[in-house]
């Protein structure tokens, strides 16, 4: 009997709306763990979760027969609702449309996991608009301005 066998992965990048900062401390770890907690439950492999007020980065390790905008759609969804449902925003709580998704190889993932660890130290010293438009152009990726998450002036 044949089996599928894989080694995908994947970092997903996205942004609450309007890049308010409204992820708080206080409250984060338990909305990753929730995240985490999606991930799994589809049958994917949570690796690496973190960061800031206004955006999440996370490493999965994701089946072939993952739909990541099915899975990143659910998350955004279940997420909004725990987030709603736990009151930890005083105001309403949305992720902006839209998400990054870039690949990696099995030897990088130390240094993806370490990025990811390391959210609050490096968004010190650059913005998230700095830092995905980085993804963006070291992934070669074709990207249209006007398309892109709607940045805070």
């Amino acid at each position: 009997m044949s089996n599928t066998y894989s080694q995908i992965y994947i970092q997903i990048i996205f942004a609450v709306q309007g890049r308010e900062s409204l992820i708080n401390i206080n409250w984060e770890e338990e909305l990753f763990k929730y995240i985490t907690g999606i991930v799994t439950s589809k049958g994917q492999k949570m690796i690496a979760i973190n960061g800031v007020e206004d955006h999440i980065h996370f490493l999965i390790g994701m089946k072939p027969s993952c739909n990541i905008s099915d899975l990143v759609r659910e998350i955004k969804k279940s997420s909004n609702l725990f987030i709603s449902n736990k009151k930890f925003c005083k105001q309403s709580f949305n992720w902006q449309e839209g998400f990054g998704a870039f690949s990696y190889s099995h030897s990088s993932l130390t240094n993806v996991i370490k990025y990811i660890e390391n959210q609050k130290e490096h968004h010190k010293k650059k913005s998230f608009k700095e830092e995905y438009l980085e993804f963006l152009e070291k992934f070669s990726v074709d990207y249209k301005d006007e398309y892109l998450f709607k940045w805070i002036v």
